[in-house]
């Protein structure tokens, strides 16, 4: 597992190195300055997005930013240390899955409320797959304009380089889990489980997205 701290001093010393101010950096990755600051300071974990966004706002490839901080092969996240982050319209997500070096592989637990629609999500690049099961309650999904009606215990898996749309649309709570590889980060969306783009201050949660994934 990447040691925060040690990012953290690599992404300073590499923003530095280039005299790019944080906000700078921030508005090229389209993170937050609080939540780039935080990684720098080694109080944030990112995700495999994040991660991608701030090398793409540095002008650097993934491996460039990561190839010089060590990480263990076998990665163990406790109950305690899995990240939740709480949604406008009082939905949630988990992200589950470390960081890992040259591993675009983002595994998410999402749960909405009844009637509540977790937005829509622009398309991954092509490469990209997405696999998803409902553990209780129904899941309407939205590819492109082909809706489908997930059941607890029922999954579904599609290539990501489609939009797509998560809701719930009964009267009791959905829970289901999101197992995305990931080719890139995608451009702007309005909500979702992902870190994506447009992860504005709620991203602030990492320890991250994982983007959450959507």
């Amino acid at each position: 597992m990447i040691d925060p701290g040690e990012l953290g001093r690599h992404l300073h010393a590499l923003r530095t190195e280039r005299g790019l101010a944080l906000s700078a950096v921030a508005r090229e990755a389209g993170v937050s300055v609080s939540m780039l600051s935080a990684i720098e300071r080694g109080e944030k974990t990112p995700t495999v997005v994040v991660l991608s966004r701030i090398a793409d706002g540095l002008h650097l490839p993934l491996t460039h930013l990561i190839s010089a901080v060590g990480a263990d092969r076998v990665v163990m996240r406790r109950a305690g240390e899995q990240d939740t982050v709480a949604e406008p319209g009082g939905w949630q997500r988990t992200i589950l899955t470390p960081v890992v070096p040259g591993v675009n592989f983002e595994w998410i637990r999402t749960t909405l409320p009844p009637h509540c629609d977790a937005g829509e999500y622009p398309a991954y690049a092509p490469g990209s797959h997405e696999f998803v099961t409902v553990l209780c309650g129904t899941l309407h999904l939205t590819l492109a304009d082909t809706g489908y009606d997930l059941a607890a215990g029922d999954s579904i898996y599609f290539p990501a380089d489609t939009t797509h749309a998560y809701a719930n649309r009964a009267d009791a709570p959905c829970t289901y889990y999101v197992a995305a590889l990931i080719m890139r980060a995608r451009t702007a969306r309005s909500v979702g489980h992902h870190q994506v783009r447009a992860d504005r201050d709620a991203e602030d949660h990492h320890g991250p997205a994982q983007h959450g994934l959507g």
